[in-house]
Parts: C-alpha cells; sequence; structure tokens
C-alpha cells in the first residue's frame, strides 16, 4: 500500500526534474523499450487475437485520471431481477496482443509493473498497446475479458461469469465529473447505480470485516510558474469505483479457489503489536478509540480532511505491509488464502495494462468458467510470479517514497531558515526526539528532531534545516529535515 500518492500537473523544471532523471539512473529504470520489444508490439497492435464474443451493444464507460490513457477497465451498471443489479466489467485483454514466450512477454516479466514518476511513467508494455490498442480508450473496439456478475438486492454476488469478447466505451470519465453528476442527480442509470451498488458493497466490507483506507492523495499543482503542495481526501466515487474492482478480484479467487488452481493476493493479519502502536498513535493525535470498536469501524469513522484523522490514516497503512502473492496448483490450497484488508480471498486481475500477474489470473479465471485447464504457458510461469511481482513492488515503493522526498525537496528548496505550522505525526519507539512533522502549508512531512521529547499530536512550529532534492537518493537519508523553532 502506497504511503502517499503524487500527481503533477504542468511539467517541472529543474531541479526536480534533474533529480527525477537522476533517481531514474540510480535505480537503473530503462529509458525505453528495446526495439526488438517495440517492433513486436507494432505488429501486435495491428493484429490482436480476436475474441469469439460481441458484447459492443453495451454502452461502457471508464472512470480514471483525467489524463491517463492507460485504460484498464470499462464498466456497465444495470437492474437485475427484481431487485437485484448486473455488474459488467471489461477488463483490457493484453494477452490477445503478448505472445507467450516473445519478445514483449519477456520484457514483461523483468518489468512486473509500470512505475510512475511525477513527470512521468515507465510503462509494462509499450505506449502502442498500453496507450493504444489495448487501452479501453472511448470509442474503440477493443478485445476485453468481460466479467459478468449478478448481485442481489444487498449487493451480494450470486453469479460470475467471464468470457472473452469485443467490447466499445462510450464515455471516459473521471472521478470529480462522476460525483459531480450523481451529486447533481444529472448521471444516467448506469452511472448513478455506481452508487448505490458501490455503497452496498461498503456496507458488506464493514460486515465482513474489511478496510478500504481513504489515505489523502498528494498533489503538486503548477500555478502562475510556481508549484503549490497539497492534500487532495478521496471522494466517494474513488471509493464506489474502487469496491466494483473489489468485487471482481474476490469473484476471481473465489473461482480459483474453487478449480485448485490460482494466484491469489494475500495479507495476514496484522500482530497485535502493530495494532497497540496504533492505538498509541490515535491516542496521541486526540483520536477517540475506544476497546469495543474494532479497527475497521474506527478507520470508517474518519475524516480525511482533518490533519489529525489524515495523519493517523497514513499511519493505518503500514499494516497494509505484508501482502504478497501466493500461488497454488493441483487443488492444494495454500495456507493462507484470504487478504486480511479485503477480508475474503481476493486477486488482482482488473490493471493487466499495468500489472504483470494480472494477466495470468485472468487466464485461469478465464480457462475455469470454460471448463479447461489454465494454459500451459500460464503454469509454467506460475512459480516465478511471486518473486518477480515481489521485486517489482520492492522496485516501484523505492520510486514512490524516493519521488515524495525529492518533490518535497525541491519546493521548499529556497525556503531553508523560515518557520512553519505543523503537527507531530509520528514519534520513533525508542527515541521520542525523532519523529516526523506535517505541515499546515505546503502539504509536506517530513523529519524532525528536537533537544527534547517530540509532543505527538500536538501544534508545532518548525524551522527547515535542509531541502536538498539531489542528496541521497536511494540512500534512504532526509532530503527535508526540521527542528522545533
Amino acid at each position: 500500500m502506497p504511503r502517499r500518492h503524487i500527481r503533477v500537473t504542468g511539467a517541472p523544471e529543474a531541479p526536480l526534474r534533474a533529480a527525477l532523471t537522476a533517481l531514474r539512473t540510480e535505480l537503473g529504470v530503462p529509458e525505453s523499450f528495446p526495439p526488438q520489444v517495440e517492433a513486436e508490439a507494432e505488429r501486435a497492435a495491428k493484429a490482436p487475437v480476436p475474441p469469439p464474443y460481441d458484447a459492443t451493444d453495451i454502452p461502457f464507460f471508464t472512470v480514471d485520471p483525467p489524463t491517463s490513457r492507460d485504460l484498464d477497465q470499462a464498466m456497465h451498471l444495470s437492474r437485475h431481477g427484481s431487485r437485484g443489479y448486473r455488474v459488467h466489467y471489461a477488463i483490457a485483454d493484453v494477452a490477445a496482443f503478448v505472445a507467450p514466450g516473445g519478445e514483449i512477454d519477456a520484457e514483461a516479466h523483468r518489468r512486473a509493473n509500470t512505475l510512475y514518476f511525477p513527470d512521468e511513467k515507465v510503462p509494462l508494455h509499450p505506449s502502442v498497446l498500453s496507450e493504444g490498442a489495448a487501452s479501453l480508450l472511448p470509442g474503440e473496439t477493443r478485445p476485453a475479458a468481460l466479467w459478468t456478475i449478478d448481485l442481489d438486492a444487498d449487493g451480494r454476488t450470486v453469479t460470475v461469469d467471464v468470457r472473452r469478447a469485443l467490447v466499445r466505451s462510450r464515455a471516459r470519465l473521471d472521478y470529480a465529473a462522476v460525483q459531480k453528476q450523481i451529486d447533481a442527480g444529472t448521471a444516467e442509470e448506469p452511472l448513478a447505480l455506481l452508487k448505490e451498488i458501490g455503497q452496498a458493497r461498503e456496507r458488506l466490507e464493514v460486515e465482513r470485516g474489511g478496510i478500504s483506507l481513504n489515505v489523502p492523495e498528494q498533489e503538486i499543482v503548477q500555478r502562475n510558474h510556481a508549484y503549490e503542495l497539497s492534500f487532495r481526501a478521496p471522494l466517494p466515487a474513488d471509493g464506489w469505483n474502487a469496491q466494483i474492482s473489489l468485487l471482481t478480484g474476490m469473484a476471481a479467487a473465489d473461482l480459483m479457489v474453487a478449480a485448485g488452481t490460482g494466484v491469489l493476493r494475500t495479507l495476514p493479519a496484522a500482530p497485535d503489536g502493530a495494532v497497540g502502536r496504533l492505538r498509541r498513535t490515535a491516542e496521541a493525535l486526540h483520536i477517540d478509540w475506544p476497546h469495543h470498536v474494532s479497527y475497521a469501524r474506527l478507520v470508517r469513522s474518519l475524516d480525511p480532511h482533518q490533519p489529525h484523522h489524515a495523519a493517523f490514516l497514513q499511519e493505518c497503512t503500514t499494516l497494509l505491509r505484508g501482502a504478497g502473492y501466493t500461488v497454488f496448483t493441483d487443488g492444494r490450497l495454500p495456507e493462507i488464502t484470504t487478504h486480511a484488508a479485503v477480508a475474503a480471498p481476493y486477486a488482482h486481475c482488473t490493471a493487466p495494462i499495468r500489472r504483470l500477474v494480472d494477466r495470468y489470473a485472468a487466464e485461469i479465471c478465464l480457462a475455469t468458467v470454460a471448463g479447461e485447464a489454465p494454459p500451459d504457458w500460464v503454469l509454467t510461469a506460475l512459480d516465478a510470479l511471486p518473486h518477480e511481482m515481489a521485486d517489482g513492488a520492492r522496485r516501484a515503493g523505492t520510486v514512490e517514497r524516493e519521488c515524495v522526498d525529492i518533490v518535497e525537496a525541491a519546493l521548499l528548496k529556497d525556503r531553508v531558515g523560515e518557520v512553519f505550522d505543523g503537527y507531530v505525526v509520528e514519534i520513533e519507539d525508542h527515541k521520542p526526539t525523532l519523529g516526523k512533522v506535517q505541515l499546515t502549508s505546503p502539504a509536506v512531512i517530513g523529519r524532525v528532531e528536537g533537544g527534547g521529547a517530540l509532543p505527538l499530536g500536538e501544534r508545532l512550529r518548525v524551522r527547515l534545516l535542509q531541502a536538498d532534492p539531489g542528496s541521497g537518493s536511494g540512500s534512504g537519508l532526509a532530503k527535508v529535515r526540521f527542528a522545533p523553532a
């Protein structure tokens, strides 16, 4: 689970661009695809494997950030039966373009996932596929794995089907536009039902003890040739959209568990010590957490617009560390099949353009529903997937942590010596003089060290001692440092 998401509007200039370029060099991030990969992608884009079923009559729509072009999912929602719902969820069929054992396939296994930098992304697949022929762009006919999931009046899954199909998205929406239409009552039924189904699924999540963290997103916005940092709290529409993806991932996991072969996204329950630490953090941040209230219930009561709550939500992501991919075959189920935050078996299957493992989960589900054995190329690759994805996750985590630090330092580099208002949001367990402070403005979380014990959860005026976007890249050294003023 990422610590913070970052997004840049406008093209950042030096020293930010120079520091990000240096980071890519340090991490060995490829600047481009090898010529043979690009050539194979160009050929595949012109001749994908055609699916047997035509679903282009279904008016799908996508919901993504406004600048995204690598669109993995499209949906159509409708009422079904007397009181239930039907979810059509189309997932880009990357396997229609990627030949097993080919150049694109080999390069995808080396990369494992798309890497997101503030100024650019390093895609899993060449852009002719990821932002072109495989992407579910509006007005374009595309091959997809089409999930049809029927729900009852409470949002519980009744039936599941997945098959290869041609689909065509009719509209490309972003979260703000979706929220605006739904709030205004102007959304047509397929979009309006996103709220109804999303809230029903959220109620079921509460019932089973699952957790969705509304962690604020860090935004860097360019205004009049200057850059500003702020936190954006997720909209309700973000959560409703995520519930459709979770629904599909849970359906995929159930299919694979029933078939006895698959790859799950698993997370063990958090140890008592980690929860105890969060309880101490909640107390320090003046968040009321009665002992009879569960962690999941507390998280849902928090308002990410409030600084204390936002800081606590950031700390909650520590309980999500340790997630991994678990492979099983021949009916031998693993010891752990569930994801603790989902509180159910769960699989990654809805983002194959950006994540390698999703292509394999989709193939197993397609074969299971068709009553067939998974393809040999899938079974052969399964054992190596957890290691490949773990390497990719570590690389993505390093990219994210370093990028956040670099951006913060670049935006503060000319303000060394200034005093800022903030809140102490974290203290080292065995060193109470060392911790982290979240500034009121700009939206920066940085290292702070004082001569005495830091007042966790309290307001603190701090002086900026260091802001060097070029220092310590990849080393874990702080790029932004404060001291009590």
